[in-house]
């Protein structure tokens, strides 16, 4: 454990962020289920709002540094392909 007050607050803070970011990716990984579970029900209009959701989720994830852009942009493109064969 800590002594100084500078690294006390830090372990606070940092659990405090922690805590956020698991919020965060919890939600985001609840969007992605639902929209995985409207492609395997094939409900293409289900499918199209949740698509909209998850990659707005994506899209916060990523901004807030919770996961890389990069992950965010490759896992918008595999949604939106698994979204266009579902339609085609």
């Amino acid at each position: 454990m800590a002594n100084i007050k500078s690294a006390k607050k830090r372990i606070k803070v940092i659990n405090k962020k922690t805590l956020q970011n698991k919020i965060i990716k919890s939600a985001l990984k609840t969007t992605i289920k639902k929209f995985l579970a409207a492609i395997d029900a094939k409900n293409v209009e289900e499918a199209k709002t949740t698509f909209v959701s998850a990659a707005k989720a994506l899209d916060m994830a990523a901004s807030k540094g919770v996961i890389h852009k990069n992950k965010a942009a490759r896992n918008k493109s595999r949604l939106s392909a698994k979204l266009n064969n579902l339609s085609a």
